[in-house]
């Protein structure tokens, strides 16, 4: 058997798990392979891989949805990974990001307040956080810029992709929305439902379960919140919003 612990989380409706099924149906359908897919230490994806051509299917995997670090030890600085907010607001010297670090012990990684002052301008993280509409399990791309073995901590900064991405997103007078909980199909039945496919300019899947909504000008995120959030049980939202 082959076990793979991927890019992904599934957690809130778990609705990733039917779609990720189907992703793997056209991913390894012509192969002699069995799987099976379950959920591990925080909510990463663990697809278990048996028959004939599981090592073929092993990287294949891989190579469509990418593979946690697992070891500390395996976490190199400089190097790019993809991670997830976790524990948001809890504190208030930075931003925790999980990159799948499993062992000796679980351990998340740290965007300190430095550098997000640095890159964000003077203000307390926990209002970063609001005013850039982070939510828990949102995906993002960081570099690790350092490693402490010794005391098990690991530094991050934002890749410039990410940060390019970000900037974008508070700077282009678009109200957004960040849904995480659910697949991208869900919010547009939600929308559909609602009647406010209309007022949508762009939807983005961020990851399995994490949506961006980019808005109309001149529509606003409260508003939409407001109407597709019931239809949305299980889930988190963040907003971006610009004043008229």
């Amino acid at each position: 058997m082959q076990e793979v612990v991927i890019l992904e989380k599934v957690y809130g409706d778990r609705s990733g798990f039917l779609k990720l099924d189907k992703k793997l149906k056209a991913l390894l359908g012509d192969l002699e392979v069995e799987w099976k897919l379950s959920a591990v230490k925080k909510n990463w994806v663990k697809v278990s891989l048996n028959g004939e051509d599981e090592e073929i299917s092993a990287n294949l995997v891989r190579e469509e949805f990418g593979e946690v670090p697992y070891r500390l030890k395996a976490v190199v600085e400089g190097k790019t990974y993809r991670g997830r907010f976790i524990d948001l607001g809890k504190v208030g010297y930075g931003a925790y990001v999980d990159i799948g670090i499993f062992t000796p012990r679980p351990k998340d990684a740290l965007l300190p307040l430095y550098y997000l002052k640095e890159t964000f301008g003077e203000m307390p993280v926990r209002q970063m956080i609001r005013e850039f509409g982070w939510v828990d399990n949102l995906p993002v791309e960081v570099v690790v810029t350092g490693v402490e073995f010794g005391a098990r901590e690991v530094e991050l900064a934002f890749s410039d992709a990410q940060l390019k991405r970000i900037k974008t997103w508070l700077s282009d007078g678009h109200d957004k929305l960040f849904i995480a909980g659910t697949i991208s199909e869900n919010v547009e039945k939600a929308l559909i439902k609602t009647g406010h496919g209309r007022d949508v300019k762009r939807i983005e899947e961020l990851g399995l379960m994490e949506t961006l909504l980019i808005l109309k000008k001149g529509t606003q995120a409260p508003g939409i919140i407001k109407e597709i959030g019931p239809h949305l049980r299980g889930t988190v939202i963040g907003a971006i919003k610009f004043r008229e």
